[in-house]
This record gives structure tokens, sequence and C-alpha cells, in this order.
């Protein structure tokens, strides 16, 4: 089999690669969990309401913050922002219960961006559901703004499994995913 050719920007090195002048090889670091998913918003409580009332989110906790680390965090020296923090319901708490954190800033007031996905640095978050096509079904006739009806994935390590992507109320992408059957 032939080896995909290598972007522009990324060409191998001997011990790890580099890309757009940053240089990836073996260390130290190491990723230990997941500690949490952070979503820019427009409206934290309409986004709450959203997350928590139709995708059943639980929401652990908010508050506001225009703390000197925070600012430092964010890059910020003048950011005051509103936050909240949501999970799955009974989910643990902290390191790799994967939190969904709201972030609504005060200051600087952000610009929306092009959302579409096929736009380097966007993302999304994928929510695993059992039943797929009723879920949709239910989110639709809430108004709910869907890119397609549920599909099934034909090809790959998730085959079988169905996927639909949807909008959140500032056009963040997000992903309902129904795993495919067990066999037996």
């Amino acid at each position: 089999m032939a080896r995909p050719k290598m972007g522009r920007q990324a060409r191998r090195v001997k011990g790890g690669s580099v890309s757009g002048g940053v240089r990836y090889s073996g260390g130290r670091m190491r990723v230990a969990a997941v500690f949490h998913t952070g979503l820019t918003v427009s409206d934290l409580d309409r986004s709450i309401a959203f997350y928590r009332d139709l995708l059943g989110l639980e929401l652990v906790t908010q508050w506001e913050s225009a703390q000197p680390y925070l600012r430092t965090v964010v890059g910020f020296p003048e950011a005051e922002l509103r936050i909240a923090l949501l999970r799955l319901p009974g989910a643990a708490a902290g390191v790799s219960g994967h939190h969904l954190e709201l972030l609504e800033y005060r200051a600087p007031r952000g610009a929306r961006g092009d959302p579409r996905t096929c736009n380097p640095g966007n993302a999304h978050v994928a929510f695993m559901v059992h039943d797929l096509n009723q879920a949709y079904d239910e989110l639709r006739a809430k108004g709910v703004r869907f890119k397609s009806a549920p599909v099934e994935i034909t090809h790959g390590r998730n085959r079988g499994a169905k996927a639909v992507y949807f909008l959140d109320p500032d056009d963040i992408t997000l992903e309902l995913v129904e795993p495919a059957p067990r066999p037996g």
C-alpha cells in the first residue's frame, strides 16, 4: 500500500514531524484525561436552556468571573465571563466526567465566525443516543435545525451506526450518534 503524501505544511523528520513550524516528537508530556469541552456562546441563559431542557444535560454550576488568572488563561486582560458547567445526568464529577463548559464573554464581545464545518478551527461535539430517529423527530418538532435526516454509517469502524449533525442557538455544530447494534 502506498503511503499518503504529506501536505505542504507537514513533513516527516527523524524523531517526529514538523507542521507549521512546530516539532511533533516523542516526549514525556501525555494527556491524562479529557477535563471538559468549552463552547463560546452569545447568550448563556439561552444556551443553558438548550443544552439542559432540550438535550437533557444537567446544570452543575454557573458563575461570573473577571479573575486575573482567567484573564491570563484566555489571553484577554479585560475579560469578563459568565460560565456554566453541564454534564450528563449521573456522570462522575471532575476529570473524565467530561463536562460541557459554556462561556459567554461579557468583555471583550466577540464576533460570530463562519460556522461551516469545513473551516479549520471549527469543531463539533458528538452525543450518543439509543434511538436516533426518536431523538431527531423530537428535537426537530421543537425547532432544532438539522443539516440532514439521520444517515447510516456504511463504512469504517462505526459501520452500522447512525449519525446526524444539528446546530445549537449559536450555530455550533453538534452530532447525535446511535451506535451500531451489537451482534448476538
